[in-house]
């Protein structure tokens, strides 16, 4: 199970370099526009996308900073927003490096966003949903790029696999 994770985490790394290498041909304008995606724009995709990272790992973990809410606009800079998606994927990696089968098959708790309720729930579904999660908000980037008559970005996770970063999990 751990190795399955681990293909994921390596997979978000190398599908979110992608997108914000594509994302940073945007000119400014073009980065902020609302373009009718779900978080409107690149820039409120790219930081909904670490918002929500930074929440589910605070609850995975108990530690680090986490937004109080999904649509938190961390940094406006692309420059700035890549750098920091940059630490969380090598936070992200780090940690489920550092996973045992045991631990992924067990339990975690945590305090939702919306209705502040606590819930108790297994982890490895959860963290596939954190994986699934990114993978959704991506396409959506990748939709935006298109509006904007960017070229495609190829993202699957078969093309992962064939590269240099990815042949470890094929």
């Amino acid at each position: 199970m751990k190795q399955h994770f681990m293909m994921f985490a390596a997979y978000n790394q190398w599908a979110n370099g992608r997108i914000y290498e594509a994302a940073a041909d945007l000119v400014d304008e073009e980065f902020e526009r609302d373009v009718g995606a779900f978080f409107g724009s690149m820039a409120g995709t790219l930081n909904h996308l670490l918002a929500a990272d930074r929440v589910w790992m605070k609850r995975f973990t108990g530690e680090g900073d986490a937004p109080s809410r999904i649509d938190t606009i961390i940094h406006r800079a692309l420059s700035v927003l890549s750098l920091a998606r940059e630490a969380e994927d090598k936070r992200i990696i780090d940690w489920v490096g550092g996973m045992s089968d045991k631990a992924l098959a067990g339990r975690f708790s945590y305090m939702t966003l919306t209705d502040m309720r606590t819930v108790s729930q297994r982890l490895a579904p959860a963290l596939s949903h954190f994986f699934n999660h990114q993978t959704h908000h991506r396409g959506q980037a990748h939709m935006i790029l298109t509006v904007l008559g960017r070229p495609s970005v190829p993202l699957d996770l078969m093309l992962f696999q064939r590269s240099e970063e990815g042949r470890a999990y094929a």
